[in-house]
């Protein structure tokens, strides 16, 4: 017994050191109940930070190459990408808001998510409350126009979710940044996910903006200017889109943050049961699906990601592998997750601003 109590100590004293803290944050936890005794694998809905073994593994990427054996022709493809917005808005108008439930893990994995001591957030590229009038000039008219006036504008903290859906995540944020100087933004590109976000009883657009965007357009204005947001939040959005496209998006979306402004990300990983689950031929290329409904998704690995916001000139600050098994206590049926959590910060340049 002693023997075990030890083990488990160990395990979670090196899960620990896996973590980084951010300026005086807690750290993110990714949870801590470790399984210890096989034999208590019913006894939770879900056991944290799980190891696979090397056969595990091996059959993972077989069941992988077997179910993507087969893709769907490439003139078939381009169907999913034109009609992505009207597969999600069909979604949306089917489920309404009873398929996802509220992220209200978010603050505790996130904590950048809230601000800390305004008062000494200092450095930024330009001042936090009024957009920054020559960088505006460099802007097409129509948009320095917009950059001129912009909800939130006097906000000292902003934030922006994209592919808010209806609200999973934003409505834990409201709950957390009211009376505390922060403004949400989040967009969508389906019509329904906004108009059920807008009518949700705790929406509340005195702290929160939304609107429709679709983040792939490339001229596509958002409503505040480059270098104005604090943190920008994606959680499984930027696997559904085609893999070709995720960079320019990124880089796209990383020009709007602050300096020393932070993008955080959750999505699916290489292997998750939900990959491995995909029967032949719903397969688009490489990792990436297509579902019975026409959504997509894509599993990433910890060097894509990391290449992906490095690329847009961003610094890792956090990049894991949340390795999770999720127990069906009543069908005695066990699923291994994998789920990609990152936090990339936008560097202060070497000369001041």
């Amino acid at each position: 017994m002693h023997k075990l109590r030890h083990l488990c100590l160990a395990t979670v004293a090196k899960v620990s050191t896996r973590l980084k803290c951010t300026e005086g944050r807690p750290c993110a936890p990714l949870g801590s109940r470790i399984l210890t005794n096989p034999d208590d694998i019913f006894k939770h809905n879900m056991w944290d930070h799980v190891q696979w073994t090397e056969e595990e593994v091996k059959n993972a990427q077989l069941k992988a190459k077997e179910n993507s054996s087969v893709q769907i022709p490439s003139w078939e493809q381009g169907t999913f990408d034109t009609e992505a917005c009207h597969y999600w808005d069909t979604f949306y108008v089917l489920h309404q808001h009873k398929f996802f439930k509220n992220r209200n893990w978010l603050l505790l994995e996130f904590p950048e998510l809230l601000p800390t001591d305004l008062k000494s957030q200092t450095g930024n590229c330009h001042d936090s409350s009024t957009p920054n009038l020559p960088q505006d000039a460099a802007l097409e008219p129509n948009q320095a126009a917009v950059h001129l006036s912009y909800p939130g504008q006097r906000a000292p903290f902003r934030l922006l979710e994209v592919g808010c859906g209806v609200g999973n995540s934003v409505f834990p944020i409201i709950r957390d940044i009211k009376e505390k100087g922060a403004f949400l933004y989040c967009c969508d590109f389906s019509p329904c996910a906004i108009q059920l976000l807008k009518g949700h009883p705790d929406y509340d657009d005195s702290v929160c903006h939304a609107f429709l965007h679709d983040i792939c357009e490339e001229e596509a204005s958002l409503p505040f200017p480059p270098q104005s947001l604090d943190v920008i939040l994606a959680v499984f959005v930027l696997s559904t889109i085609h893999p070709d496209r995720i960079q320019g998006v990124v880089n796209r979306l990383s020009s709007y943050l602050k300096c020393g402004g932070y993008f955080l990300f959750r999505d699916y990983g290489r292997f998750d049961f939900t990959q491995l689950r995909f029967k032949k031929g719903q397969c688009l290329s490489e990792n990436f699906y297509t579902r019975g409904n026409g959504t997509r998704v894509y599993f990433f690995t910890k060097e894509e990601i990391h290449d992906l916001f490095t690329k847009a000139g961003l610094e890792e600050v956090q990049n894991m592998e949340d390795r999770r098994l999720q127990v069906n206590r009543g069908k005695k049926v066990s699923m291994r997750r994998v789920w990609m959590q990152s936090k990339f910060r936008k560097p202060y340049p070497l000369s001041p601003c």
